[in-house]
């Protein structure tokens, strides 16, 4: 996953009897990945995650993402770009809390 922040514009234009949102095509330029079948998750209004849907065996563990932890990290990366001054480093006593919390904690 990339750390770099890419933004596309793009509009929601009628396709037959629905809707499409079309997309610059930069965007597809730089991620060729989006082909085929994709999947939009809405995160919050106004928010949606848009995926690439692939058919191999990464395509079932992609199936398993959490819309509600999805949308708490939308929130999160939102407040963090809007004010950034509120962000300060763990410091030592914090992260013993946090280990205290966490630990015997099993991860998949």
């Amino acid at each position: 996953m990339s750390s770099i922040v890419e933004k596309y514009s793009g509009k929601v234009t009628p396709v037959g009897n629905s809707k499409g949102i079309r997309l610059d095509a930069a965007f597809f330029k730089a991620h060729p990945e989006f082909e085929g079948e994709v999947r939009a998750t809405v995160l919050a209004d106004g928010q949606v995650l848009l995926s690439a849907r692939s058919s191999g065996p990464k395509a079932k563990a992609d199936e398993k993402h959490d819309p509600v932890l999805l949308g708490f990290l939308g929130f999160l990366e939102a407040q963090m770009t809007a004010h950034p001054s509120l962000i300060t480093a763990a410091d030592p006593t914090q992260l013993a809390r946090i280990g205290k919390l966490v630990k015997g904690v099993k991860t998949v």
